[in-house]
């Protein structure tokens, strides 16, 4: 696979966590949450990290001066999903291999679920493969519309759904593997056009397919993974997961100590 760039959306507020402190930098099991997010990228093989700023931005960019693979794009204005990655242009414009779009308040990515998100955008050719996810708790998330054939056509937000796409399971879980180069042109034709003004990453794969590029959705998460951290009972939830693995993890080795 050639190489990988890792962008993080990171700017945003700590507003239903009800704190000054950027959403990304909260702690789980003493780390702050958006290390897990680099360190699955990286898992996948991204060997450039690009991390959205905007929040606060000094205190993200002084918890992150330690990871030397890591560069930061700043968003000063909060226009949507869609800016905050149009302030990754100048990297992006250098970048001509796949590019994985992540949240960073999403701290139970796994790695290998990543790495087949880029496999299967490397299998198929297609300019955007979307990472989906199976839950019959789907209340308030995008639904993946696919034809009679089960090839991608849209994503539905819930409340634009219809009373029958409503009852979709398959979700989107807001990870994107691109290719830099069409993910980029994409972006220059993305508009507002929308009661909040804003500029949304969900339009970009509508935009492919329009212009005649392959998009493709492939299940390759769990609801788990796609878990954004917005409250503190999250975060908490969140926490315990992280907690258990380890957990299991220690036990696996003292079993296998045990035994030799």
């Amino acid at each position: 696979m050639s190489g990988v760039m890792a962008v993080v959306l990171a700017a945003g507020k700590s507003t239903r966590m009800k704190s000054e402190t950027p959403k990304v930098l909260h702690p789980v099991c003493g780390r702050p949450m958006i290390e897990y997010v680099l360190d699955s990228a990286r898992a996948a093989g991204a060997d450039k990290l690009v991390v959205v700023v905007g929040h606060r931005s000094d205190l993200v960019r002084a918890a992150l001066r330690g990871h030397a693979d890591v560069i930061f794009a700043e968003q000063t204005e909060q226009k949507g999903t869609g800016h905050a990655v149009m302030m990754c242009e100048d990297a992006l414009a250098s970048h001509t291999g796949a590019v994985l779009i992540l949240a960073g308040d999403t701290p139970l990515l796994k790695g290998s679920s990543l790495r087949a998100l880029l496999e299967r955008r490397e299998q198929t050719g297609a300019a955007c493969v979307i990472g989906t996810a199976q839950t019959a708790n789907n209340e308030g998330l995008g639904r993946i519309v696919r034809d009679a054939a089960g090839q991608f056509q849209c994503i539905v937000e819930q409340k634009d759904a219809t009373v029958e796409q409503r009852q979709i399971t398959e979700i989107n879980t807001g990870c994107y593997a691109f290719s830099a180069p069409l993910l980029l042109q994409s972006l220059r034709s993305l508009r507002p056009n929308n009661s909040q003004s804003e500029y949304y990453l969900t339009d970009c794969p509508r935009i492919l397919m329009d212009d005649g590029h392959t998009v493709d959705a492939a299940c390759t998460l769990t609801l788990d993974e796609a878990l954004g951290v917005n409250t503190r009972a999250q975060l908490a939830e969140v926490r315990s997961s992280i907690q258990r693995g380890i957990h299991h993890e220690l036990m696996l080795k003292v079993g296998s100590r045990l035994t030799t």
